[in-house]
């Protein structure tokens, strides 16, 4: 089934060309089907190629996905253009009220900052106390997942001496979990982050449970059962060249580990993680379909007395 997304978003041609099946906006009113309402908070700087990375997993799920593109109220992107932002973007104000069955926040360059220190730190943490209220599935990806785990736990960050920058084998440590389903016992992940969550905290928090691990650069997927949200530290939604783009963007002598052939920078390095991307974000839209209420309003509302939640 298609993803619906606005029609004149840069992502909408790129996925075509690619053969992902989009629907138009008008066309999806005809449709006799309720899609699923996905929201997306990108923090990302920049964020055409962030939404069609996502756009792209999204849209090869089996189901229909209705994509709402969210911002933080008062930040002002430095990296998309302000037309770009005003065409396909929501502040989260104008959202705030209603329900999403699923909803994903994005990393940010802000890691190496203590939360506090980020200016859009008070509305994030209202964002993600609306989640438990108005979502019914939530996503959170590398500084989001780590923001996250500390609002919710706190469960704190540190710094890294050296940037955790490659492509890591990582462990399926639950092999059971839904979320994991099709899972081969190892695979590959994109990491790129200069901290990490402090591990013995992690594994001290109530309702955590670790699903897949990396011995090189630590805990890489977790699930929060009491607040129906997954944590990934790490990027398998990249493309192939994402790694590639940063390494000569940052100038820095730090090769991404276990990319490019041989450690050859000028070699074209191969994508080892697409299909885990895919079965991983197929497998979330699938666990939202098989819990979330048919009607949207239902999502997160009190439920009847005598009954068990």
């Amino acid at each position: 089934m298609p993803i619906t997304i606005p029609d004149k978003l840069p992502a909408r041609f790129i996925l075509e060309a690619e053969g992902v099946m989009v629907m138009s906006e008008a066309d999806a009113v005809c449709q006799d089907v309720r899609p699923l309402r996905i929201g997306l908070l990108n923090l990302m700087p920049d964020k055409i190629s962030t939404e069609t990375q996502l756009a792209r997993l999204l849209g090869a799920t089996p189901l229909q996905i209705e994509l709402t593109l969210v911002r933080i109220s008062n930040h002002v992107a430095r990296n998309t253009s302000p037309d770009h932002m005003a065409a396909f973007y929501r502040p989260w104000s104008d959202v705030s009220m209603e329900k999403f069955d699923g909803f994903i926040i994005t990393g940010a360059p802000v890691e190496r900052l203590p939360y506090s220190a980020v200016h859009y730190w008070g509305e994030l943490c209202s964002i993600l106390d609306w989640t438990q209220t108005h979502v019914h599935r939530c996503f959170t990806i590398c500084w989001a997942a780590q923001a996250a785990l500390f609002h919710f736990h706190g469960v704190p960050k540190r710094d890294l001496s050296r940037k955790a920058f490659g492509v890591f084998r990582h462990g399926n440590l639950a092999p059971m979990s839904p979320y994991l389903r099709g899972f081969s016992d190892t695979f590959d992940v994109p990491v790129s982050r200069w901290t990490e969550v402090c591990q013995s905290a992690l594994a001290d928090a109530n309702s955590l449970e670790v699903l897949a691990g990396s011995d090189e650069v630590g805990a890489g997927l977790v699930n929060d059962r009491t607040h129906h949200t997954l944590y990934m530290f790490n990027h398998l939604e990249y493309d192939t060249d994402t790694l590639a783009v940063e390494y000569r963007r940052d100038g820095t002598a730090q090769l991404p580990a276990h990319y490019f052939p041989v450690d050859d920078p000028t070699r074209t390095p191969e994508n080892r993680w697409r299909s885990q991307a895919h079965l991983l974000f197929g497998n979330w839209i699938n666990e939202i379909h098989q819990t979330t209420p048919f009607n949207v309003a239902a999502i997160r509302a009190d439920p009847p007395i005598g009954t068990v939640a």
